[in-house]
């Protein structure tokens, strides 16, 4: 069992050895890792510090997701030209 309170993208890169994560349930939370275990390692460990400091700032905390999923994809490549 995965034991996470948020939902979490983890997204290859063009570097095999890194793969970065974000959640979309809390603002502002990204991380990088070196395989999909890492990623989700560091996230839980990270989104709980996340949530410290949106405390001790009082900001809003994001209400724990009943439901989370952690989905895997390929790297989100944008389609701009370069010039």
């Amino acid at each position: 069992m995965i034991n996470l309170k948020y939902s979490l993208i983890i997204e290859a890169t063009e570097d095999p050895t890194f793969f970065t994560f974000y959640s979309p349930d809390i603002e502002g939370f990204t991380g990088v890792g070196h395989s999909i275990e890492d990623c989700i390692y560091q996230a839980r460990w990270g989104m709980e510090e996340h949530l410290d400091l949106l405390k001790e700032r009082k900001l809003p905390i994001p209400e724990e997701n009943k439901n989370p999923e952690i989905i895997v994809k390929n790297e989100n490549k944008s389609n701009i030209a370069v010039k």
